[in-house]
């Protein structure tokens, strides 16, 4: 459960740059890139030791580890490549292979300002009702064959509040893409 709620997290920036109109894409290259993503989170009720001991061992084992690949309990690390296309750039989904039209419908109470938007820089901030969250996506494509970006995130909820942090560099590994999408 938390890995969906990470990962759900994930394809929430994703869906930033899709939904932000008429914005400069960045002015990258097109082709086979490397991303690593370093995520942690703040603020996220733990379970409790009893809980935990209560559990069967597989059980327990798939908790502890979804726990630990969630960024609780310090940041975590992610390495994926992704093709790079034109279209993706045009239409702001580089860098989110993993996102699926249908997904696109979960955020549809999302407000999204793009504060900056040039070929090197992206800004956006964003506010989704649903999930009471407030963040702030930065992109940079520090040469046409890398990028750096970070995304911060307040949810506030049931009383708690959760911060996400995730920080991101991708470098670009050549024009072929093989069997990568």
């Amino acid at each position: 459960m938390l890995t969906k709620f990470l990962l759900s997290l994930i394809v929430l920036s994703s869906l930033l740059l899709w939904a932000a109109d008429k914005i400069t894409p960045l002015n990258i290259k097109e082709g086979l890139w490397e991303m690593t993503v370093t995520h942690s989170m703040t603020g996220m009720p733990a379970i409790p030791p009893e809980t935990l001991a209560k559990m069967p061992p597989e059980q327990r084992a798939r908790v502890e580890a979804a726990m630990k690949q969630s960024g609780m309990g310090g940041p975590t690390a992610d390495v994926h490549k992704e093709c790079v296309t034109r279209e993706k750039l045009d239409k702001q989904l580089a860098f989110d292979e993993n996102r699926k039209d249908k997904d696109r419908d979960q955020d549809k109470d999302c407000t999204r300002t793009v504060v900056n938007a040039t070929g090197s820089k992206l800004e956006i901030k964003f506010h989704c009702e649903q999930s009471s969250t407030d963040g702030t996506l930065l992109l940079e494509a520090v040469a046409s064959d890398s990028v750096k970006g970070s995304m911060h995130s307040v949810t506030n909820s049931h009383g708690r509040t959760m911060n996400m942090d995730f920080t991101f560099s991708s470098r670009y590994l050549g024009a072929a893409c093989g069997d990568v999408k």
